[in-house]
């Protein structure tokens, strides 16, 4: 389990979040590669050059095409609601964050069953009209830090640049590779 209250408990020294943070290439479950990630043993070092598994459906990659599934976790689906539309909406996700349409699901929450106005949420405020790679971006990067053990933000975290990985998600979207 993690705990929720103590940074120092997240990262890689704990597994449910250090499984998460490993990335897709990389079996979290091979205790010469958790030792490796853990060590900063060459070769193991982790960057912002990889894609960690909390990116993917399932927390897991194809090996063979390693776009299949990428941005679709239920824990990046969950983050963004959670930002975006409100926390409570988090908590409706279900499946594993197959491309639910976040922000149309949650136009319709204007009011409570009973007519009464709710609050607007951060996507109404910004005028979001739907999801866009630099807010994926931004909730990766989120996510990112939440499950590290770095207690307070700053842009490089060790070996791994909080910048470069927003614009790597960003040009993944917005620069498809070139035929």
């Amino acid at each position: 389990p993690v705990d929720m209250e103590d940074k120092f408990c997240h990262g890689f020294t704990n597994n449910a979040c250090g499984k998460l943070l490993c990335p897709s290439e990389l079996d979290w479950n091979n205790l010469i590669v958790r030792a490796g990630i853990r060590d900063r043993v060459d070769g193991y070092v982790m960057t912002e050059m990889f894609w960690p598994a909390f990116l993917y459906a399932g927390y897991t990659a194809d090996q063979n095409n390693l776009e299949e599934g990428l941005f679709k976790s239920k824990l990046l689906v969950q983050a963004l609601k959670a930002i975006f539309t409100s926390p409570s909406s988090a908590k409706e996700v279900a499946g594993n964050g197959d491309g639910a349409n976040i922000i149309e699901n949650n136009r319709c929450a204007k009011m409570d069953c009973s007519g009464k106005k709710v609050k607007t949420h951060v996507a109404q405020i910004i005028k979001m009209q739907k999801v866009s790679a630099r807010s994926i971006a931004y909730i990766s990067c989120q996510l990112r830090f939440a499950l590290s053990s770095v207690t307070s933000w700053r842009s490089v975290d060790g070996d791994f640049d909080y910048i470069q990985f927003w614009y790597i998600i960003v040009d993944f979207f917005e620069r498809p590779p070139v035929e």
